[in-house]
């Protein structure tokens, strides 16, 4: 454990654990001040939620997982240090942790996400090129997804000054393979990051997660060819409902690789033909970032209704059987929970949190959730 702190260590532990998401390891830390009270307390809560324990990270898989970080010459970043990227900091569902290899420096300056399809046509893939260059010579950082097509040709362009690449497995697996010298390249040149523990291959389900992330760190996301039901267009939908600007580059109506981008600009994406116009778009994130940048270290809270540490509610008694009752397999809003329950917005949240630990509950974008199917 040289070179980290126990409660680093427990902190790892706990986002590992079963049944413990983004969320769920927010509201806990939130609830009960360290990582190894919130451990503690996981199979009584699990309990009350009327399920088994959920199965707690082994600490020999934890000290492993810190050596392969450190065998690969990367390096831990939780939620709340003062270097974590203060806009990605803003999600409901921002990662406890992440791993980084590179220059970590380029999540200080302003970042805007270029994405886009696997099977670009050639123009784009020189358009994406050359606009990523133009962005790094004007002091913005390019993020992407390090996929084949749009994401090469960005990462390509970006890479002499300020590429950020998100990896949706473990930083030393190679995704998809014929990526591998740009990864290695990326990794000496700009920043890797990932959500996943080394040597994580990476699955279906960890793209999305990886796209809130390309996202989450951008003030902006740029869309360059994609179908109408891209995993593009998903990343692109996740910064609008962050907040961010969400650009697109048209393109002729007669190829389908560009349907999903003036799908984009006719619900109101702005369109985009060079760098200046993403500079002139981001330019009133400026005061924002100079602003969170004050108070870094104090990860914004989106579940402000969770019990904090302070507060006491007597769980014995706590009316869980209102909540239960409004859930199903549909999704709905916490928000939805607290009015028709008339509940406080804490109890709400505690009965939703034991739900979840006891493998009951889950969760969705935009503060929804459901019982499992």
């Amino acid at each position: 454990m040289d070179g980290i702190s126990q409660e680093a260590f427990d902190r790892l532990q706990l986002i590992r654990s079963e049944n413990i998401g983004p969320v769920t390891y927010r509201q806990l830390i939130k609830r009960f001040g360290s990582a190894a009270r919130a451990l503690e307390a996981i199979p009584d809560l699990a309990a009350r939620g009327g399920g088994r324990s959920p199965r707690i990270a082994n600490p020999k898989q934890i000290a492993s997982e810190l050596e392969a970080i450190h065998d690969i010459g990367a390096k831990l970043l939780f939620l709340d240090d003062p270097a974590y990227p203060v806009l990605l900091a803003e999600l409901g569902n921002a990662p406890p942790v992440v791993i980084w290899k590179g220059r970590s420096e380029l999540m200080e300056r302003p970042i805007v996400a270029m994405v886009g399809a696997r099977n670009a046509s050639a123009a784009a893939c020189r358009f994406a090129h050359n606009l990523a260059h133009n962005l790094t010579e004007a002091g913005v950082s390019v993020v992407s997804g390090l996929a084949k097509g749009i994401d090469t040709a960005a990462h390509q362009g970006s890479l002499a000054e300020a590429t950020i690449a998100v990896i949706a497995g473990g930083l030393d697996v190679f995704y998809p393979p014929e990526n591998e010298a740009l990864q290695k390249k990326i990794a000496e040149c700009g920043l890797l990051v990932a959500e996943q523990p080394p040597g994580t291959e990476p699955r279906a389900r960890h793209f999305p997660y990886r796209n809130r992330i390309i996202a989450g760190l951008a003030r902006g996301t740029v869309v360059i060819e994609a179908a109408p039901r891209s995993g593009s267009l998903i990343t692109a939908r996740l910064a609008a409902e962050a907040g961010r600007q969400v650009m697109a580059v048209p393109g002729s109506p007669l190829d389908p690789r560009s349907k999903g981008c003036n799908m984009l600009i006719r619900e109101g994406a702005t369109l985009i033909q060079s760098a200046d116009d993403i500079l002139e778009l981001i330019r009133h994130f400026d005061d924002r970032a100079e602003s969170s940048s004050r108070s870094r270290g104090k990860a914004p809270d989106p579940d402000s209704a969770m019990l904090s540490e302070g507060d006491h509610i007597d769980i014995e008694s706590l009316e869980r059987a209102p909540v239960t009752k409004l859930l199903s397999v549909t999704p709905v809003t916490v928000d939805e929970l607290v009015r028709q329950t008339g509940l406080p917005p804490p109890s709400v949240q505690l009965a939703l949190l034991e739900l979840e630990l006891a493998g009951r509950l889950t969760r969705h974008a935009g503060a929804r959730v459901s019982l499992l199917k």
